[in-house]
């Protein structure tokens, strides 16, 4: 038996509300948003909730085949559903290029971003473009999405009046980085690499993602809202990766969460209107938390900022 802490923060939820509950009662009817890793795990739920509230949703996913399962059974379930399948590898940034390429010649309109997808922990290995694979996966990848796809989100602001809003899935483990935090010079170290502590480093650039394109947003006036948010301790496939993960999840077990509870930060974030033109911050359960020193740290943020950008037109 699980169980997990029931006490209410100023939102109004908590750790035990779920994605339905964070955004019972909300209209996203007319809505169009990108949800990558939606054929599993809190991404399908995420997906699922979304649509249920009337969001046109898109799937990124490595096959077809599989989104397209995935789509039938919400459809299945939510006849009205709105959901198309695109191909995106998120780990290859000429996937990425081919992804956003042919999202914007579809003429998409894009209100809300949700950057899910990620790895955990696996043994050191490079990407196709040759980086280490989690900050390939979890940041890069992300990264170059985002740059992609960030004048089609200003264009639907502008165009439909309502703010865009892209939400970043970090980690708690963003505070058990390597000491510097991000090791900008060491990101393809194999010597020095450790699981954990790498998964640390690409949650990190997660959070300085968000505050550094806030930063950038205020600036321009733009009318979007970025967000990092930890979505809990949840048994999904993400922990496949034995050794560590196992230990951990195992001594942790009572503090998981299910899936519809690890889905609604996301949700809440991406849909709750008490979240409206609140950017740059950290939450968890489904209400406003504190980053890490590293993750609040302005200078950071933009030295991987340009560090993001070069290494993108660099491959």
């Amino acid at each position: 038996m699980t169980w997990i802490s029931i006490f209410t923060g100023k939102s109004g939820f908590a750790a035990s509300s779920t994605a339905e509950d964070v955004t019972k009662g909300v209209d996203g009817t007319g809505l169009t948003a990108i949800v990558t890793g939606a054929t599993s795990g809190i991404g399908l739920e995420t997906t699922r909730v979304l649509a249920l509230r009337g969001v046109h949703v898109i799937m990124p996913v490595r096959t077809l085949e599989s989104g397209q399962k995935v789509k039938e059974s919400i459809v299945e379930k939510i006849p009205d559903a709105k959901i198309d399948v695109m191909e995106l590898d998120i780990s290859s940034l000429e996937s990425v290029r081919q992804f956003a390429s042919q999202y914007c010649s579809k003429g998409y309109p894009l209100n809300i971003l949700i950057l899910n997808a990620g790895i955990m922990t696996p043994p050191f290995s490079l990407s196709k473009d040759n980086i280490e694979l989690q900050f390939a996966t979890n940041h890069v990848g992300n990264f170059l999405l985002t740059h992609l796809l960030l004048d089609t989100m200003k264009k639907t602001t502008k165009e439909s009046g309502k703010e865009g809003r892209i939400v970043i899935l970090s980690s708690e483990i963003h505070r058990m980085t390597y000491k510097e935090g991000i090791r900008f010079d060491k990101i393809n170290d194999e010597n020095s690499y450790s699981a954990f502590s790498a998964y640390g480093q690409s949650k990190l650039a997660n959070a300085l993602h968000a505050k550094e394109l806030t930063r950038r947003f205020q600036e321009e006036g733009v009318n979007i809202t970025a967000n990092c948010l930890h979505p809990g301790i949840i048994a999904t496939g993400l922990a496949r990766h034995g050794g560590f993960n196992a230990f951990f999840y195992g001594v942790f077990n009572r503090f998981l969460k299910n899936i519809p509870q690890g889905a609604a930060t996301t949700c809440y974030v991406a849909m709750n209107p008490q979240v409206k033109g609140v950017s740059g911050e950290y939450f968890a359960d489904s209400n406003l938390g504190k980053a890490s020193k590293h993750a609040q740290d302005p200078e950071l943020a933009k030295k991987l900022w340009d560090f993001s950008l070069n290494l993108t037109k660099s491959k």
